[in-house]
C-alpha cells in the first residue's frame, strides 16, 4: 500500500508547539508521508516560543519545502495528497487562504486542497475575533475548509500541556481518518 501524502503547514501564529507535536505524532507512521511548509513568520515564532530549533522541527517531516518555492510538487493538483493541516493558522494565513491569495507555498498548497476538494483543516489561533476574522473563517468554510481552533477539552482529564496538545492533534488526525491513541475518547474507559 502506498503511503498517504499529507501536508503540514506551520504559519506565524503563536503556538508552534501544535505543529511540532503533530509532526512528532506523524513521524513514526509508515503509512503517512509528511510534507512540511514553515512560513517565514513561523520561523521567527519557532525561535521565540519553541524549545527546539527549526532544523529539529524540519527533521520530523519526510519532505521539507521552501515556503517561496511555488513550483514544489504540493503546489499542483496533480500531486495527490489526503489533504493539509495548517497548525497553527495565523489570521494572515487564514486571510490569504480565504481570498485565494497564494503568494507563498503554504497558501498555494491550501488553495490546491480547496480546488481539488481535499480536506483542509485550519487550526486558527486568535482571540478575541474581529469581524474580518469571522468573515475570513466563513469564506474558507464555504470554500471547503474546516476551521479547527485548538480549544482544549477536559473530559479526558489532561494532566499536562502535552496531554492538551495530544488531544488537539488527535482531533485533527480524526479529520483525516488517521488512527491514533493520543487520548481517551468520550465514553471510553480510561486506561
Amino acid at each position: 500500500m502506498t503511503p498517504s501524502q499529507f501536508i503540514v503547514g506551520i504559519s506565524g501564529s503563536s503556538a508552534p508547539q501544535l505543529g511540532h507535536r503533530l509532526l512528532r505524532v506523524l513521524a513514526p507512521m509508515d503509512r503517512v508521508t509528511t510534507h512540511l511548509v514553515v512560513t517565514q513568520g513561523a520561523r521567527r515564532t519557532i525561535e521565540l516560543e519553541l524549545d527546539v530549533s527549526l532544523a529539529e522541527v524540519e527533521s520530523l517531516a519526510d519532505v521539507v519545502h521552501d515556503p517561496d518555492d511555488l513550483a514544489a510538487p504540493i503546489s499542483s493538483g496533480s500531486f495527490r495528497t489526503i489533504g493539509m493541516a495548517v497548525v497553527p493558522c495565523s489570521m494572515r494565513t487564514l486571510a490569504a487562504i480565504a481570498t485565494g491569495n497564494s503568494s507563498d507555498l503554504l497558501a498555494r498548497a491550501a488553495d490546491v486542497c480547496l480546488k481539488e476538494r481535499r480536506r483542509l483543516v485550519l487550526a486558527t489561533r486568535e482571540a478575541p475575533l474581529n469581524l474580518v476574522h469571522i468573515r475570513n473563517m466563513e469564506a474558507a468554510t464555504l470554500a471547503g475548509a474546516t476551521i479547527f481552533p485548538p480549544v482544549p477539552a477536559f473530559y479526558h482529564r489532561p494532566r499536562s500541556i502535552d496531554d492538551i496538545l495530544d488531544h488537539t492533534c488527535g482531533r485533527i488526525l480524526d479529520q483525516f481518518g488517521i488512527g491514533h491513541a493520543l487520548f481517551t475518547r468520550w465514553g471510553e474507559a480510561e486506561s
